[in-house]
């Protein structure tokens, strides 16, 4: 399982496993995010032009937030496929599934000809591509962190945590290239990334899954974990609300905010692009962090630096200008991503073998739900009523949230690591 010589991971080789892990959530998250730019700036006009600027805004985010409410229930189908059959057979699965979904909006007609049945199959198409995003986060970490030396998984689980940063980057790219051509090209784009990924995957060898003790029956392993585990998956779950809202936030938000404040949809996407190379800059170096001051240290750092960064963020966008904003971008992905570096090695180990993949899944969509559907419902109804300061005070409450969480969940620190992996497996 650790790439002992002749293993199945010396097969694939640590580098390539990595680099596979790698490229997948990079593939499902830019499929992820180009839906959020869409919701920001194209789908108010095409599926909603009926109900105005604002509402029609509030309603395109609305769909965005369904997949977070359907990422769960992928990380509980998916996350069972994981723990019973492997990690390489669910992750291709997700895979297709979202790509698929992907490229399917992108050919989806506008309301002006399907009318009414344009939003309702953009919400059902929105859920696929939860189920799927859901899914793949619990495998794609524990395919690159069950391949590393207990001392280096925080670093390990950095490469599928890079996925967003460089999908991040690569929406806004591929949109500021092709948005004036049509918003549809880079969805349709999504289908060859997927085959790249299908190739990508396909060779690896994974570590086996563990056996049944003789004279046991193998339960499902999501009552497993709620058996054994609930108060992990719970207390887990509400300390990802912080990170699940600045993601929202920085990634679709303020792409449409920026744009409503007078600034040109090349600036704000250009300026996205560029704050992806610093988002994931700061994701490396809080996974490396972990593994020297323990996995909990950064994410606590990170919600404190959100409460005090919260209400200052849209004072100092309402400034005006690209400068104002690209700060106020920066610094919200840097908070988020020196709290989501070290969640691919710390989320799983909360959890026994036998159930991981459900375990650390369940608990980081969980989160989803919390701080990444409701935010985006809340917010443009909070900025219309009361202004940006109203929506940094929600977001300095999930930042508390998730510290309060944090603080009650344990933190392995560098010497007994290893020790807590083994008395929990």
């Amino acid at each position: 399982m650790t790439g002992a010589a002749g293993g199945p991971m010396a097969q694939s080789g640590p580098m390539r496993v990595k680099v596979a892990s790698c490229v997948g959530t990079t593939i499902e998250f830019y499929d992820f995010f180009l839906y959020g730019t869409a919701a920001a700036l194209v789908f108010p006009q095409v599926f909603f032009p009926a109900l105005g600027g604002a509402a029609g805004t509030v309603a395109s985010f609305a769909t965005y937030a369904v997949a977070f409410v359907a990422r769960p229930l992928g990380s509980v189908v998916f996350g069972h496929v994981g723990d019973r059959f492997g990690a390489r057979p669910a992750l291709i699965a997700t895979l297709l599934t979202m790509g698929i979904a992907t490229a399917a909006i992108g050919a989806l007609p506008g309301a002006a000809v399907l009318g009414v049945a344009a939003p309702i199959i953009l919400v059902l198409l929105r859920l696929v591509q939860g189920l799927a995003v859901g899914g793949e986060w619990a495998g794609a970490v524990l395919l690159a962190t069950e391949s590393a030396p207990p001392g280096s998984r925080g670093w390990a689980a950095v490469f599928p945590q890079l996925g967003p940063p460089l999908a991040f980057g690569l929406a806004n790219l591929t949109f500021l290239g092709l948005l004036e051509v049509s918003w549809r090209l880079p969805f349709l784009l999504s289908l060859v990334l997927v085959a790249v990924g299908l190739c990508v995957r396909h060779g690896i060898a994974v570590p086996p899954v563990p056996p049944v003790p003789s004279g046991e029956r193998r339960r499902s392993p999501l009552r497993e974990v709620l058996a054994r585990q609930p108060r992990e998956v719970i207390l887990g779950g509400l300390a990802q609300t912080m990170p699940f809202a600045f993601f929202f936030t920085g990634t679709a938000y303020l792409t449409g905010y920026g744009t409503r404040a007078g600034l040109d949809r090349s600036v704000v996407l250009g300026i996205g692009a560029a704050a992806a190379v610093l988002f994931g800059a700061v994701v490396a170096l809080a996974g490396a962090w972990s593994d020297r001051a323990g996995r909990r240290r950064p994410i606590i750092v990170a919600c404190v630096l959100a409460v005090l960064w919260a209400p200052a963020l849209f004072p100092v966008i309402d400034l005006g200008g690209p400068v104002a904003f690209a700060a106020g971008l920066g610094v919200t992905l840097s908070i988020f991503a020196l709290a989501y570096g070290p969640v691919g090695s710390y989320l799983p180990e909360l959890f026994r073998r036998g159930h991981r993949c459900t375990g650390a899944g369940v608990a980081y969509n969980l989160g989803s739900v919390v701080g990444g559907a409701i935010p985006p419902l809340v917010a443009p109804a909070l900025a219309a009523a009361h202004g940006g300061v109203a929506v940094g005070g929600m977001l300095a409450l999930t930042a508390l949230i998730s510290l309060a969480c944090l603080l009650a969940l344990p933190s392995y620190a560098p010497a007994i690591r290893s020790a807590a992996r083994s008395a929990i497996a």
